[in-house]
């Protein structure tokens, strides 16, 4: 008998011992979904702030369960994709991404899908941020001209996706149906100067990347996974010229980034920094010092830096021919004082020669060598051609169109076409800040070229006589008087 009672008691410990692990977390905190569901909330209900793309709303703080009433309407409408490339688009709330939503553990929301009177289809919404059937799909599936209500309780921190599941569900994602919705601890997150909405998400078009005119869904493409556009925001050039983001040196910055696939995966990246805080898939694991985190589809991410430098960071999809051939790419100018113990940038040029070689290109001026022997102008476009085909290229395309609102077209380029003392100096000392091509503005920035004489001669005269440009021939002289 004795031995039965104390047979028990060890069961009861042991039961016990399991349960609490069940509550606990690895930590040993209490696990955090088990507290939110106990939360109550007290306060009137509150009308959520919606933000459209790159803003987000302003952070929950220490407040706190809140009651949350949120309005999101879908509206199917025409937009630009490209520059004169149209589009339609399924929307939530008239944005790719749509509108951002933001609140905390234990709030209550009240969610109110409408679908607007002149859509086509009917559509709902699954929220990765809800524990209950479908996410909300199937309690929110409205068609054309109705709403629908439901409710839910936000029990798990984290930058959650949310998007369209009505079937073909990713036909509804192809056409832009996602966002994300930040749900963040008890006491919020930490305070840092600027943040920022980026969310990626591939397009398949009938017209192959850059056909002009309004461009339906591709079906085959998008079954065979072959993007015509990868996009920040919904549009090739959304995130640079004068819809670049901003920092100032010494500010920390927040990117709140989704993945909105509906087929790819991203491995985000910033040319120029290193993300300090990456909590990873949007959870609460943060690992630091990371250089690219991957965004599987359907995924999201929030990454944290400090800007230390004047500069350009370029937002990119490490897929690089995602980013520069079909349109992945975003701007961040960082404004201030340089830090010279941080980046000293260039400080000095000079001309590298093995041990027992000899160099067969002409030396610059400075060298004081003889220069070769001059080229013939075709001989210049030979050249010139090569250097552009592994130089050049890559930003401003084969064909010389340039890339969205970052990289300007040297196509019938009036930039180009009216001073060519400027394009020699551009390609010998770089460019930043704010240029007008063609009637549009652009803010970048271009690299010095190392190039000598003869090769700045070859790839000028190269692009001049061709895509419509004036037939200037440029000659070595000239580039060594802009070279002194």
């Amino acid at each position: 008998m004795k031995a039965t009672i104390l047979n028990a008691m060890w069961l009861a410990m042991a039961l016990s011992v399991l349960y609490g692990c069940r509550q606990k977390s690895d930590d040993g905190e209490e696990n955090i979904s088990a507290r939110a569901v106990r939360m109550k909330v007290e306060s009137q209900p509150v009308k959520a702030e919606l933000t459209s793309p790159p803003l987000v709303p302003k952070p929950v703080g220490n407040r706190p369960p809140q009651k949350l009433i949120v309005d999101m309407e879908i509206i199917e409408e025409e937009g630009e994709l490209a520059d004169g490339v149209r589009y339609v688009f399924w929307t939530f709330g008239g944005t790719v991404p749509g509108s951002f939503i933001r609140g905390r553990v234990g709030d209550e929301v009240e969610f109110t899908l409408k679908n607007h009177p002149d859509n086509k289809l009917p559509h709902n919404i699954d929220l990765h941020a809800v524990t209950g059937q479908g996410g909300g799909a199937e309690a929110s599936f409205v068609a054309p001209g109705h709403q629908k209500t439901f409710k839910f309780k936000l029990i798990n921190p984290g930058l959650f996706v949310y998007h369209c599941a009505t079937a073909p569900v990713g036909m509804h994602i192809g056409n832009g149906m996602y966002g994300l919705i930040l749900v963040e601890p008890a006491g919020g997150l930490p305070k840092v100067d600027r943040e920022y909405y980026v969310m990626q998400g591939d397009f398949y078009t009938k017209g192959k990347h850059g056909e002009p005119g309004l461009q339906p869904f591709d079906m085959q493409k998008a079954y065979d996974e072959h993007a015509d556009y990868v996009l920040f925001n919904g549009k090739v050039g959304a995130l640079t010229g004068d819809n670049r983001l901003t920092a100032n040196t010494g500010e920390t910055v927040r990117l709140f980034v989704g993945n909105g696939g509906p087929n790819l995966v991203s491995s985000f990246h910033v040319i120029g920094e290193i993300f300090d805080k990456v909590y990873i898939e949007g959870g609460s694991a943060v690992n630091r010092n990371v250089q690219t985190t991957l965004i599987p589809a359907g995924g999201a991410a929030i990454v944290e830096f400090k800007v230390e430098v004047p500069s350009n960071l370029i937002l990119v999809d490490h897929a690089l021919f995602r980013t520069f051939n079909k349109g992945a790419l975003g701007i961040l100018e960082v404004s201030g004082e340089k830090n010279h113990l941080v980046f000293e940038g260039e400080v000095l040029e000079g001309i590298y020669q093995p041990e027992g070689a000899t160099i067969q290109s002409t030396p610059v001026s400075e060298a004081g060598a003889e220069p070769a022997k001059p080229l013939t102008k075709p001989e210049k476009m030979q050249l010139g051609q090569r250097i552009y085909n592994t130089a050049c290229f890559a930003c401003h395309q084969p064909n010389g169109e340039g890339l969205g609102e970052a990289f300007p077209p040297l196509a019938k380029s009036d930039y180009l076409n009216k001073d060519a003392a400027r394009a020699i100096n551009t390609v010998l000392r770089g460019l930043s800040g704010e240029i007008t091509v063609n009637g549009k503005k652009y803010n970048s920035q271009m690299p010095a070229q190392v190039l000598n004489d003869q090769e700045v001669a070859g790839v000028l005269t190269f692009i001049y006589n061709n895509w419509g440009n004036n037939g200037t021939e440029v000659t070595e002289e000239q580039v060594r008087a802009q070279r002194k």
